[in-house]
């Protein structure tokens, strides 16, 4: 199975940007994965690449928050489409966060990235039934949410 690098670099970026929430950054990390992701040379011959890439882009985003350091909010403010979107999604935002990490992450592959259940899976080392079983527990948390937040 070969990749598709630029169906494939777009979706490794909404990953990114889901984990951090900053697009510049999410940019970074984006082509450090795809860097890692050639220079491993041993790996490219076998295995899953899609679930290697994924996780390669993980790791960074998990490396990242370790090292995290203060931000220098001004840039973001200048940003007037950014508050606007984040307004916008914010009432999802606010009941995707509410839903453990891991039904998150679930989501995020399914729906944003749009993998199948087979490939995420891969990615994730679960079995198909359970991928599907938790991302249909996530939707109907979801759902339950937002109609309870729409009921106010």
């Amino acid at each position: 199975m070969s990749i598709d690098i630029e169906e494939q670099y777009d979706k490794i970026y909404r990953y990114c940007y889901y984990k951090t929430g900053n697009a510049t950054l999410a940019e970074d990390l984006t082509q450090e994965a795809f860097l890692k992701y050639f220079a491993q040379n041993s790996y490219m011959e076998y295995g899953k690449k899609l679930a290697y890439l994924y996780t390669v882009a993980r790791n960074l985003c998990i490396d990242y928050f370790r090292r995290k350091q203060p931000e220098n909010l001004t840039d973001e403010l200048q940003d007037t489409d950014f508050i606007e979107r984040l307004e916008m999604k914010s009432t999802v935002r606010q009941a995707l966060q509410t839903l453990p990490e891991q039904e998150q992450e679930l989501l995020l592959f399914r729906y944003a990235n749009e993998l199948s259940v087979g490939e995420i899976a891969a990615i994730t080392g679960l079995s198909r039934f359970a991928v599907y079983r938790r991302i249909k527990s996530a939707l109907a948390s979801l759902k339950k949410l937002l109609g309870e937040e729409n009921s106010l």
